[in-house]
């Protein structure tokens, strides 16, 4: 038999519900359905319930029979098949009710988005109140009412926007801007590691600690912290992972753009010193301060670094903590945006963003999306309201 299985939440936590489908694997024949909805929970322990349901699905109405589990959550998959570690509480009491009702030697398969459309139908489904609890197949080899009816996506914009629906699963990129130094407020240039390095502020360390708060909904997807290893990006680092309990890995790719003779000093202080170099780094993509990088040579390091995180972490999700120019050039990039789209976007600090990159299946070349931008921790707490990252 094949379990699919599949939740959601509206709000993260918030109104919740899942599916689950019993399936002959023989002939893709729908044994039997369940939806049900959950009250006030979170999109994973949606999903859990959802793996829980399916497979007393299979003990109820296929006694006996070998079960695969097919999801398109990566975090439940793998925490199943013991390759994560099962952090939450919710999470370890759904986990031991799965492995307790799962028949011996079941497997956890994930799938794209697309090929468990069925699962989260039923979900939604019920979430709308259209339907509530287990249909079962009137006689063997007949389908439960509405099987075999293609799901359309909600709207032509998820379609475009879900390359999740190809083969393999995305790396996901949370992007974090440090929080707010001395020289952020004075609005002075702050270089990477070659120039001066100001710690945080106490704003700024109070920033990172709304960002870190905000994340935690996160916690269980995320393999790892990865931060600049500039002061105030790693002090900013280090406050998101003591809250998520995770490392931190320092990437130099990543680090700010080198201002050379204009660090520390505002732009008034630039102009009024060196007009002409100040003009032709703003005309001249490939220009730089004197002593400094030009965003051709910054945008050249920053996508080594990329190439890097996407080899060590594929698959996952990883929050990045960097800074303005690094993360407009990431963002630039996922887009095929030209480099001078850089001066055309705002990032407050301690901002946050996301990017997904995607191997192409006929190339292998890595393409990005962007599923979030600027986005600050006050006011806005659900990350994962869509259920789809």
């Amino acid at each position: 038999m094949v379990v699919e299985a599949d939740g959601g939440s509206r709000g993260n936590p918030g109104p919740a519900a899942y599916g689950a489908v019993l399936r002959d694997a023989a002939t893709g024949a729908v044994i039997a359905e369940d939806a049900r909805t959950l009250g006030i929970a979170t999109n994973n322990v949606a999903e859990y319930c959802g793996l829980v349901a399916g497979l007393q699905l299979a003990v109820d109405h296929a006694p006996g029979a070998s079960v695969e589990v097919r999801m398109d959550s990566k975090l439940v998959v793998e925490q199943m098949s013991g390759r994560w570690k099962i952090k939450h509480a919710d999470m370890r009491t759904l986990a031991a009710e799965a492995a307790a009702i799962a028949p011996a030697g079941t497997t956890y398969t994930w799938v794209p988005r697309a090929e468990n459309s069925h699962a989260d139908r039923l979900a939604n489904e019920a979430l709308d109140g259209v339907r509530e609890g287990v249909t079962v197949a009137d006689s063997p080899g007949s389908s439960v009412p509405g099987d075999g009816i293609p799901d359309e996506p909600e709207s032509a914009a998820e379609e475009a926007s879900s390359p999740s629906t190809g083969p393999g699963q995305p790396t996901t990129i949370v992007l974090v801007r440090h929080g707010v130094t001395p020289h952020t407020t004075g609005r002075r240039f702050s270089g990477g590691l070659g120039g001066d390095n100001p710690s945080l502020s106490d704003e700024g360390r109070a920033q990172a600690a709304e960002v870190a708060a905000w994340l935690t909904e996160l916690r269980e997807s995320i393999d790892v912290v990865v931060a600049s290893p500039v002061r105030r990006t790693r002090e900013t680092a280090d406050i998101i992972a003591a809250e998520l309990g995770l490392p931190v890995a320092e990437e130099p790719g990543f680090a700010e753009m080198e201002f050379g003779e204009w660090d520390g000093l505002t732009f008034t202080e630039v102009a009024e010193r060196d007009r002409a170099r100040l003009d032709a780094w703003f005309a001249d993509m490939a220009s730089a301060p004197p002593g400094g990088e030009s965003f051709v040579a910054v945008r050249e390091r920053v996508l080594a670094g990329l190439d890097r995180l996407l080899t060590e972490h594929a698959g996952r999700t990883v929050v990045l903590v960097s800074h303005v120019t690094p993360i407009k050039t990431l963002v630039a990039h996922a887009l095929d945006a030209p480099l001078e789209t850089l001066f055309r976007m705002e990032l407050a600090p301690a901002a946050v963003s996301v990017l997904a990159f995607y191997a192409d299946p006929r190339t292998g070349e890595q393409k990005g999306s962007m599923r979030f931008f600027n986005a600050l921790a006050p006011g806005r707490r659900t990350l994962r309201d869509t259920g789809r990252w």
